[in-house]
């Protein structure tokens, strides 16, 4: 009997994985429980691959074709499911987005990505990459964009940010850029697209001192947490990880200002960018 076809990359390759696995699971006569046991992960993890939340790695895909007698059929398609226009260290994270009902993000140095405004995601990309081409920029300018188009229907995601003073504050890429940057952030707010919290400076110690903390809610799936540092990021869907981080961002919103206050400091600075001044 001739294997499994290889899955086409242009039509949503990770879902038709995800597909191609739950139809292997139940024809092998596993449940999610029994198969996350064979590659010593949990349950949810199994649905979230079945789902296309997470990201199949090579690892599994080999332990798959094992455990399910697929031959090499995960081996062969795990390539396509995983081209992303993303850095590596963010594409599951970035992806994983696209299925989440409810995002809560905390910023600490700069504005988050679905919240950017193109002139200061370009600047926010050239610092990252000082010696890339303008074309590599534009590409990972667009990318980010095209993300930024989930907030285009405010009832399909509900986003909820709290972003540190300093990253208002940050010049990032000169005045004008800020300008253009807080307008766009308070428009989103003035839209109902966004839920948006200023922690400020005299908020003093909290929690997430260290880094960005990301937690994203799906339908079907488990939340996920994501952690990010400088050139490194880590998608944990552990339940006690993302409930200790949940009581943080719980915290940060108790000692951010109110969503009215941080619009009305938002516009202010905004101003002040426009008008020249040291915000």
């Amino acid at each position: 009997m001739p294997g499994p076809k290889d899955l086409d990359p242009s039509s949503s390759p990770r879902a038709l994985l995800g597909a191609e696995l739950r139809h292997a699971r139940e024809k092998a006569g596993f449940s999610q429980e029994e198969l996350g046991g064979r590659l010593f992960v949990s349950g949810s993890f199994i649905g979230q691959l079945e789902s296309g939340t997470r990201r199949m790695q090579p690892e599994y895909a080999r332990m798959l074709d094992d455990v399910l007698g697929t031959e090499d059929f995960f081996r062969r398609n795990c390539a396509a499911s995983a081209k992303s226009r993303y850095p590596e260290h963010f594409a599951e994270a970035a992806e994983a987005e696209r299925a989440a009902t409810a995002i809560r993000e905390y910023a600490s140095m700069l504005i988050p990505g679905l919240l950017q405004a193109p002139g200061y995601a370009r600047a926010v990309c050239r610092a990252y990459q000082p010696t890339a081409t303008d074309a590599v920029i534009d590409e990972l300018v667009a990318a980010r964009m095209e993300r930024a188009r989930l907030l285009a229907d405010p009832t399909e995601l509900v986003l909820w940010a709290v972003i540190d003073e300093a990253a208002l504050r940050r010049s990032t890429g000169g005045r004008r850029v800020m300008a253009d940057a807080l307008r766009h952030l308070a428009g989103l707010m003035r839209d109902n697209r966004v839920i948006v919290q200023v922690l400020p400076f005299d908020a003093g110690a909290h929690p997430a001192m260290q880094g960005c903390v990301r937690l994203m809610d799906f339908v079907d799936s488990p939340s996920l947490v994501y952690l990010e540092g400088v050139g490194t990021g880590r998608v944990d869907d552990d339940p006690a990880t993302v409930a200790r981080y949940r009581v943080y961002y719980d915290l940060l919103m108790m000692s951010a200002l109110p969503p009215g206050k941080s619009l009305s400091l938002i516009e202010e600075l905004a101003q002040n960018y426009a008008h020249g001044d040291h915000p």
